[in-house]
């Protein structure tokens, strides 16, 4: 093709590029003159198909190449991106051509940013011609004056931190699919209600398509009509104002007055508490703790909180959950005064990590059962691993905490040993081993020697938690409960002891033995 090709174009300069926007949809917004470069017979390359002005393109004739197929083999928008505009650059060097983009070429679209960042170093020139941006069908459909105030953002990249305070109205475009509703949802419920009412809004101002609905946050990612055509619209949020309730001092807490909070669930009122702590003039002992100084309490309050299960005192749960959660939050705050992470990136990195690890929940995966569900887990861990650059673990076994209880530490050691067929087949082979161990037992007690004791005693209790994994009995919660009986009965003996006026230290073994089957007995 010859220079002279675009002089057919609604252009004086020479670019190697010209931009121009589809608009948001329908073919009486495209401008006359966009049209008539659309139509000139020099290519086009279309960022997407997906768009309904395309077929009015087809029905004039109007032949194209898109990078559709950029969506489909490459796994960020980034790397999309980057792709076009490589593309783009390599085209343009051989033949002036014309990239049509949706909406308005500078409104929210990332690959033409890309493009005029990266030309002049390219050598390419770029020229633009504005197409009506979805905004302008936004305005008209949601009747909104944007005079009084308005954010908009990309749903492809919306920012974790500097996220609006709620005091305008955010427009948010580029909800392509319900992946990103889900991560757009997400983001949005650090700052705003899990129930906020936000606008879905699908071809704007397209007629025949147009879909308008208005939902709580909540439900955003259950749509099954979001798709490239959707933007959200979320109106203001009323004012917010703190204030201390309770006025006793550490049982203070912070809470929402005179408005909606920001978010019902949010953690940030519990941040804030914490940082004040930390802070110059804050709590001396909060503001000592490292890291390695809290690890006691994790662990404490971990614990506080099985116990809270085992006796189904559901009063309890819920404060040993906030004791622990504190932990976390200490755990965030000192991370965050060093630049490391906040309680948003592990609230963001649990979050995509349980999404990623149930695709047969979240994604198209079949799964059989429980079997099957785990052992995805294990190449879904490995995949990650990899992708982060780890290397994989030499053993199987490997991934077992070595400071969890013993109980508890073998339990899950043979479970990952069974994974790879390293068992007894059935619950007979694992008893059986039990037998064995038992005999050897007695035989080292025979013997004297304390360290083969000690080794055989081990090994019982090894056999006996393989044993009970055979059972579907988890050995650190059977021995737990039967401690917390043996507590009961022993309780039990002292008070049945004290009514008859003596006290155990004092009575033969027969007569606590007495009482303690009158124990058994009571239960």
């Amino acid at each position: 093709m010859s220079d002279q090709s675009l002089d057919k174009l609604p252009l004086t300069s020479r670019a190697r590029v010209l931009v121009v926007g589809l608009g948001p949809g329908s073919r009486e917004a495209i401008p006359a003159g966009t049209w008539s470069a659309l139509t000139a017979g020099v290519p086009v390359w279309l960022r997407t198909r997906i768009h309904p002005t395309v077929a009015a393109l087809e029905e004039a004739g109007v032949s194209y190449r898109s990078f559709d197929e950029l969506y489909d083999s490459l796994p960020t928008f980034d790397q999309i991106y980057d792709a076009m505009v490589e593309r783009l650059l390599a085209e343009a060097r051989k033949d002036r051509l014309v990239y049509a983009v949706p909406g308005h070429p500078l409104v929210a679209e990332a690959s033409v940013q890309r493009l005029l960042k990266q030309a002049d170093g390219a050598g390419v020139s770029v020229d633009l011609l504005a197409g009506a941006s979805f905004l302008d069908a936004l305005f008209m459909d949601l009747r909104l004056d944007p005079s009084s105030g308005l954010t908009v953002l990309d749903g492809l990249a919306l920012p974790s931190e500097g996220l609006p305070q709620g005091e305008a109205p955010v427009i948010i475009a580029q909800v392509y699919d319900r992946q990103v509703a889900s991560d757009v949802k997400l983001t949005l419920m650090e700052r705003y209600p899990d129930d906020f009412p936000v606008t879905v809004v699908r071809a704007a101002g397209v007629p025949g398509e147009r879909r308008i609905e208005t939902h709580p946050l909540y439900e955003l990612d259950r749509l099954d009509w979001v798709d490239h055509l959707t933007s959200l619209y979320l109106p203001p949020l009323a004012p917010e104002r703190t204030r201390l309730v309770g006025g006793r001092g550490a049982d203070a807490a912070v809470a929402p007055a005179g408005g909606p909070a920001l978010s019902r669930y949010s953690l940030d009122p519990l941040m804030r508490v914490v940082e004040r702590l930390r802070a110059p003039g804050g709590c001396p002992w909060d503001r000592e703790q490292t890291h390695q100084s809290l690890r006691p309490f994790v662990l404490e309050e971990a614990f506080e909180v099985a116990e809270a299960l085992d006796l189904k005192d559901l009063d309890k749960l819920q404060e040993e959950l906030g004791d622990l959660l504190l932990q976390v939050a200490l755990h965030a705050a000192i991370a965050q005064e060093s630049s490391e992470f906040r309680l948003a990136d592990v609230v963001e990195g649990i979050t995509a990590k349980l999404i990623r690890r149930h695709p047969h929940v979240f994604g198209d995966v079949t799964v059989s059962g429980t079997e099957e569900v785990l052992r995805n887990w294990e190449i879904i861990k490995g995949q990650e691993k990899r992708n982060r650059g780890q290397e994989e673990p030499k053993s199987a076994l490997a991934g077992v905490p070595v400071d969890l209880p013993a109980l508890m530490r073998a339990h899950k050691l043979q479970k990952k040993a069974s994974r790879v067929g390293f068992d007894w087949p059935d619950f007979q082979g694992s008893w059986e081993k039990v037998k064995e161990e038992m005999g050897e037992l007695e035989e080292a007690y025979t013997s004297g020697d304390s360290g083969r004791i000690r080794d055989e005693l081990g090994d019982l209790l090894f056999a006996v938690v393989n044993a009970a994994r055979f059972l579907g009995a988890e050995p650190e919660a059977a021995l737990g409960a039967t401690i917390a009986k043996f507590n009961r009965r022993f309780a039990y003996v002292e008070a049945a002891a004290a009514r008859q006026g003596k006290r155990v230290q004092d009575m033969t073994l027969a007569e606590m033995d007495r009482l303690w089957e009158a124990a058994k007995e009571s239960e």
